[in-house]
């Protein structure tokens, strides 16, 4: 089974940046595409990156472009998601997934989901 574990979660002021980290453990392997969705209070769980095994092909939310950045360290069995010039509308439980088959934006396409790390921007 494999298992993924979100950190860097925090509080931060509008502007700001955090990084977010998720490791992944078990039986994990280089093939896996991997994403990081988000879910506020009341409100669905959204796309929000996502980045396929060779690392070359990365896809984002449109609320998010050019604002973070999804990469890979697949020796460190390891997905970031970088995260910056942060809005109240970011905060949101962050969670890292994983699947074999490519990139999608749904939550139906991954099958592999970390507990979720608490991003919280304030005003």
């Amino acid at each position: 089974q494999v298992q993924l574990v979100e950190s860097g979660g925090g509080l931060v002021q509008a502007g700001g940046s955090l990084r977010l980290s998720c490791a992944a453990a078990g039986r994990t392997s280089v093939t896996y595409t991997m994403a990081w969705f988000r879910q506020a209070p009341g409100k669905e769980r959204d796309f929000v990156a996502a980045i396929d095994w060779s690392g070359r092909n990365t896809d984002y939310a449109d609320s998010v472009k050019g604002r973070f950045t999804i990469s890979r360290d697949n020796a460190k069995n390891t997905v970031y998601l970088q995260m910056n010039s942060l809005k109240p509308e970011d905060t949101a439980v962050y969670y890292c997934a994983a699947n074999t088959l490519g990139i999608y934006r749904t939550t139906t396409g991954y099958d592999y989901w970390g507990q979720g790390t608490q991003v919280t921007v304030s005003s």
